[in-house]
């Protein structure tokens, strides 16, 4: 029998990795002979880089970049040596977690470029970037800024950073963009579809979460969209309105637009990076899960991800989770065959979450249904 597992972290109790080791003791003391594979989990949000340096070997790498106010802060990214591959969670240096007071006129992704030019700098080619969870709305020409490109107004002046900048930009002077980004490759963990400008743009659906009121929005818009305007006459090109380009507020569309960036939804991206399908192509059973299963699981989270994929070779996937929602049973329709609750009796939230408990109630419940196989 083989069984492979991905598990997603069970957030605040315990990574990735662990709840997938302790799914493996479960399924051996159940299954000495079974051939079980643990691969790493998550959807490229929070948790991603920490999962895939677990699960890939990888190390961290702790830099000092801008952070969204124009300070300097602590962070760190993902550096997979074998394959020249940087990890990054763009929320470490530009995040709203990163701020006391909203301020999405003058937030900025500065630091998120100064984190890929490290990267590049120790040898980087490759890199996976989550963009979820900003606290910015300057259509990314703060990273832009970093790795080299200037944005220049009427005077030939620097606009400055954040989303007030905008509406002053003129020209984009491209040549001096550091060499060190030739030929990488740039691949963009977004699960949303929103286009830069509009209704349905960054400004309008996410500003609003990020300080923006009603007195300005409109004005915000418009200058983002003179931002690509501006773009399209220097480049040649038009992303505005493709899928994506307004994630993070506006962050996708720098990637799109002047990195030649690939954005696909993250699940997918992470799968492939941890080449989960090349092991499901002989797998029996697949084992994921998450911390909380509920009917937002079954709308595309990582474990239906997997369990997606698993139906492609006919493996039957069950399901382990922290807790079971009364709605979860829509994952079953997802493609999960069978799910089950971890916890082996009545508890406060604190002991269930225990990361000594936590594995111990996931390792028994999978000895338990493993038995059953």
């Amino acid at each position: 029998m083989k069984v492979v597992v991905a598990i997603d972290s069970f957030k605040g109790s315990l990574s990735s990795m662990e709840a997938g080791m302790a799914a493996r003791r479960g399924i051996l003391a159940a299954k000495p002979e079974a051939d079980v594979v643990v691969k790493p989990l998550a959807d490229g949000g929070e948790g991603t880089v920490d999962a895939l340096i677990e699960g890939l070997g990888g190390k961290k790498v702790h830099v000092i970049v801008t952070g969204p106010t124009g300070h300097k802060v602590a962070c760190y990214y993902g550096f997979l040596e074998k394959t020249g591959t940087a990890v990054i969670e763009m929320a470490s240096a530009a995040g709203i977690t990163l701020m006391n007071k909203n301020d999405p006129l003058h937030a900025t992704t500065h630091g998120v470029g100064e984190i890929i030019l490290d990267a590049a700098k120790k040898g980087c080619k490759n890199f996976i970037i989550g963009i979820g969870g900003s606290a910015t709305n300057d259509g990314g020409i703060g990273m832009l800024k970093a790795l080299g490109i200037s944005f220049l107004d009427a005077d030939g002046n620097d606009v400055g950073e954040g989303g007030q900048a905008l509406h002053k930009i003129v020209s984009i002077d491209q040549s001096h963009l550091n060499p060190l980004l030739d030929g990488c490759q740039f691949q963009v963990a977004c699960d949303v579809t929103n286009p830069l400008c509009g209704p349905n743009g960054a400004t309008y659906i996410y500003g609003p979460q990020k300080g923006v009121t009603d007195d300005f929005i409109e004005e915000l818009d418009q200058a983002m969209a003179h931002y690509a305007d501006v773009t399209t006459s220097v480049l040649g090109c038009d992303y505005s309105h493709t899928e994506g380009a307004g994630a993070a507020g506006g962050l996708g569309f720098a990637f799109l637009s002047y990195l030649k960036a690939s954005l696909t939804p993250g699940i997918d991206l992470i799968l492939n990076a941890v080449d989960l399908e090349k092991e499901l192509t002989d797998a029996d059973i697949v084992v994921t899960g998450e911390g909380r299963l509920d009917y937002q699981t079954s709308m595309g989270k990582a474990p239906i991800g997997v369990a997606k994929l698993a139906k492609k070779y006919k493996a039957k996937t069950i399901a382990f989770a922290g807790s079971v929602s009364a709605d979860a049973s829509t994952c079953n329709q997802a493609g999960i065959d069978a799910f089950f609750p971890i916890l082996q009796q009545v508890t406060t939230l604190e002991e269930a979450m225990n990361p000594t408990q936590a594995a111990s109630n996931l390792e028994k419940t999978a000895e338990q249904v493993f038995r059953l196989l």
